[in-house]
Parts: C-alpha cells; structure tokens; sequence
C-alpha cells in the first residue's frame, strides 16, 4: 500500500474564491490527505452562504485527516476578521499570511509532506503596510534558502522563470551569471527530484527579439546568457539556447524537452496559460518543502457564487502529491 501523503492547503484570500475552491474538495471522497489551513469561522460563513452541508473538523498533527464526503480537516489560524465574499479587507492581511507560515513551518518539522496554496491578493497585503511579492518570494524568506525557482506546469508544458515579480525595466539588470546558474541548477536537480527525470532537456530562451539578432537587437544574449549557459554544459546539465521566444514555444523545439526556461514572468506564462489555464499548477521549486499551487487569481467577481471552476487546485493537489511521494522516494534512497 502506498505511503499516506498529508497536504496542507491554505484557503487564501478570505474574500475571494479560495476558501469556496477548498470547500468544494468535500464534495467527494480523497484518497490523499488535505487539511485546509484557514478561519474556521469564515469557512463556516461561506458554506452557508454557498448553502453547502460540509463538516468541517478540526485538526491535530496526531490525527488522520478526513477524507469523506461531505467532510474536511481544518487546522485553525486566527485573525481573520471579515468574512464577507468579494469584498477585501486590509485587516485580514497578516491573517492570510499567518497561514503560510503555519502551513509552511508544518512542512519542514514533519506534520505535512506539502503545502498547496489557494490564490492570495497582494494588492491588499501591500495596502495593510506589509511588504509582499507573492507567496514565492515569502516562502524563499520563510525557509531562509538564497533563491527559489517558479515554474508553471500543465500534462504537456513546463516553463520556469529566471526573473518572477520584476518591472520590466529592472529584468535586463536581474539577469546575471550568477542568478542564470542558480535557477537553471535549481531547474535541473528538481525536474530530477520531483518529476523523475534522469537526464532533463532545457530550452533556455533569450531576453531580445529574435535572441539578440547577433548583438543587433541587445547583447545580453552575447555577454551574459550564451556564456553561462556553455559553462552549465560543461558541469553535465543539457540546456539549449539562447532561443529566440517567438520560436522556442514550437512543436519543433517542445517535442523533446522536459521545460522551458524564460527570462522574465510575461515572456513565458502568456504561453503557458493559454495553452492550459484552469489545468495549470504554479510550482516553487529550490524550497525544502513541496509547495504547488492554483494558477488563477482571487476572482473577487465570483467569490460567493458557487461558479468557480476548482480544476486549477485539483491539479495543484495532485500534483503536490506526486512531488511529495517523490521526495519521499528520492530520501530514502539518499539513506
């Protein structure tokens, strides 16, 4: 019998769809083990306003989680103090990130082998006076590791970024020797740790048009990009490029590669979700902890509404799953 995962599942932004997309999770029975991470309170309010007869059940570390119909485990976080579907209030911000924290922290002593995150609204965080990124950049503080990957994936695609939440002007800067080893090492070990991988193929795209032109449309392909990745080669790691981005995301290029690796957040997520929003899962890759995520927003105009899709979050848990049973495996084999 396989071994029992437990995910620990954050609700997100109260005001949003997150905490309707964890509730929907009890309309049938789970074969892994999830516990949301969230108010009870305002779960409760949202069941009754979406008229949902779920149970919900707190939870200790010494539990099994509940895994039947109509019924969920919920680890209780404090502080959220207005429930109210579609309407964001500053003062739940330091609630929303108190539940990372707990759901992350369970992750590295042991109480959960994951975490999967419902979306969070950074806007309103920014607003409460808290400095927020996104939940990558909290989760690479939080676990005191020097860089963390994002990488997007769906059944046929994998795009990982070399820059995350930068303004466009800032990229070319980001974009150093340095940062480009980190993530593609990073991008290498954990398509080999967490997905199987023996041997990962890697398309590397370039910042420019056209990759550069040969220096006529940018030279960062010629002085930064090209250079590191010729060392990366030499230490074993198969990545190609630079490529062009207008090219890279082809049948010609995709067919054999196990990811693609762009140089900044909208150069290579547009492809991604277009090719499959809903059935996408955001993926932090360099942490300690397995962390998967929805790949869609708060969608504060459908909170309350019941009409949420939560095909995004089956996914993240599914494969928040098999990244945990393989760090499992890949462990003990290291033992």
């Amino acid at each position: 019998m396989a071994e029992d995962i437990v995910l620990a599942l954050t609700a997100g932004e109260p005001a949003g769809i997150g905490p309707e997309l964890c509730l929907a999770l009890a309309a049938a029975k789970r074969d892994v083990g999830v516990v949301l991470v969230a108010s009870q309170p305002m779960l409760e309010a949202r069941a009754r306003l979406l008229g949902l007869d779920v149970k919900l059940h707190a939870w200790r570390p010494d539990m099994e989680p509940r895994k039947g119909v109509g019924e969920l485990s919920v680890l209780h976080v404090e502080g959220c103090t207005s429930h109210q579907a579609g309407k964001l209030d500053t003062a739940n911000s330091r609630y929303v990130l108190d539940t990372l924290t707990v759901a992350a922290k369970g992750c590295l002593e042991g109480d959960f082998d994951g975490m999967v995150t419902a979306p969070v609204h950074k806007g309103v965080i920014n607003e409460a006076g808290i400095e927020f990124s996104g939940h990558t950049e909290f989760l690479q503080e939080l676990c005191g590791v020097e860089r963390v990957v994002m990488m997007l994936a769906t059944e046929e695609l994998r795009v990982a970024l070399v820059t995350t939440h930068l303004p466009l002007k800032d990229v070319s800067a980001a974009i150093t020797p340095e940062r480009l080893t980190q993530v593609a090492t990073i991008l290498n070990a954990d398509l080999k740790t967490f997905f199987g991988i023996a041997q990962p193929k890697i398309l590397v795209a370039g910042l420019n048009p056209h990759a550069g032109e040969s220096g006529h449309l940018g030279r960062e392909e010629i002085e930064v990009i090209e250079p590191t990745l010729e060392t990366l080669r030499a230490q074993g790691i198969q990545v190609v490029g630079p490529l062009p981005a207008d090219t890279l995301f082809t049948p010609h290029w995709l067919d054999d590669a196990d990811a693609a690796l762009a140089m900044y957040h909208d150069q290579g997520l547009p492809v991604l979700k277009f090719q499959g929003f809903g059935r996408a899962v955001n993926i932090t890759l360099g942490l300690p902890i397995v962390r998967t995520s929805v790949d869609h927003g708060t969608a504060l105009d459908l909170a309350g509404t019941g009409k949420a899709d939560a095909g995004s979050l089956h996914t993240a848990i599914r494969v928040g799953e098999q990244m945990a049973r393989s760090l499992k495996s890949a462990t003990k084999r290291e033992i």
